[in-house]
């Protein structure tokens, strides 16, 4: 797909943009079956960040209502991780507010906690922790971390309206970083953030140019207290058509929908494989609630999909995915 593309998918009318939808729903099964696969997260530290983005409740900039505490225990990540595994998740991400993981203390913790997951637990342990040097990537992966997560949030043409305290480039240098040290890489970004539709398919490119494994795709709640507060969430529609966007871009890529989806698709919540999604966050998101599971998974049977489980004890042939009984 190119930009040309991308302005005649966002310029369909909803009559038009069903046939669309049977492409990429087409283009989904292709690659990825009918199967579906979920991920869990865990707010593993929460509060008083440095950063000082724009949509987000934990920074110390932010007049919210977030709550603030240092890392859990080893023994609640790995009980959490346990509750992913036991509703059917693929994987378990760590997530800490901050910058970074900065104190040698609290980096040893997290090597400690993703080894003990690693261990005890049949999931594939994945980390979100900001803007991190090779070295410990280096160590996470040689701990047992699966996947880093680093959302590039928007374009880099469009980032310095959302972020001051950090630049696209340290982000950008963060995934190649954890590129290199052999770790799976998800990236992505939050729709509705004020950004353009040639800003949309400019972070699109960066992906594309960076080669990341899996798109995570959130979609704006704007929460009290933040700068994006008062900001309108996108219509329905408008976030499928980002979806689709997203699965014609990156045909073989796992997109996985994320933050924002309840309250932005609403009733059409159910219509995210159509447009191509092959994995959904469920469970609580960082600092807001999410889905149940159990819900998530009766939306999949409801569908005619099936929910399917990695395990980080093996992989299968083709897809690599088993069944969930």
């Amino acid at each position: 797909m190119n930009y040309a593309d991308w302005e005649e998918l966002f310029s369909l009318s909803a009559a038009a943009l069903w046939h669309r939808l049977g492409e990429a729903s087409a283009l989904r099964e292709r690659h990825f079956g009918r199967g579906v696969s979920f991920c869990v997260i865990i707010n593993a530290k929460s509060g008083m960040c440095s950063e000082d983005c724009a949509f987000c409740s934990q920074s110390a900039k932010a007049a919210s209502q977030a709550p603030h505490y240092p890392l859990l225990s080893q023994e609640e990540l790995v009980a959490a991780a346990r509750r992913a595994a036991a509703a059917g998740a693929s994987r378990f991400s760590l997530v800490t507010a901050g910058r970074g993981v900065i104190s040698p203390r609290e980096q040893s913790a997290i090597l400690s906690a993703v080894a003990a997951i690693r261990e005890a637990v049949p999931i594939r342990v994945c980390a979100s922790l900001g803007i991190v040097d090779r070295g410990f990537l280096t160590e996470l992966k040689a701990a047992g971390l699966y996947r880093f997560h680093h959302n590039l949030e928007t374009a880099a043409s469009f980032f310095p309206r959302i972020c001051t305290t950090h630049s696209f480039a340290e982000r950008v240098a963060t995934i190649e970083h954890a590129q290199e040290a052999g770790l799976s890489v998800c990236a992505g970004g939050i729709f509705g953030l004020g950004e353009t539709l040639a800003q949309r398919w400019e972070m699109a490119r960066t992906l594309q140019t960076l080669a990341v494994d899996a798109i995570p795709l959130n979609f704006l709640h704007p929460l009290a207290g933040t700068p994006l507060e008062h900001r309108p969430r996108l219509d329905p529609l408008t976030a499928l058509k980002i979806v689709c966007a997203f699965r014609f871009t990156f045909p073989e890529r796992s997109v996985i929908i994320c933050g924002g989806r309840q309250v932005t698709l609403r009733s059409l919540s159910p219509l995210l494989f159509a447009a191509g999604a092959d994995a959904l966050m469920t469970g609580d998101y960082l600092t807001t609630r999410g889905r149940l599971p159990d819900d998530d998974r009766q939306m999949l049977t409801d569908l005619g999909l099936e929910l399917v489980q990695e395990t980080a004890a093996k992989r299968t042939s083709g897809t690599g995915f088993q069944p969930v009984g």
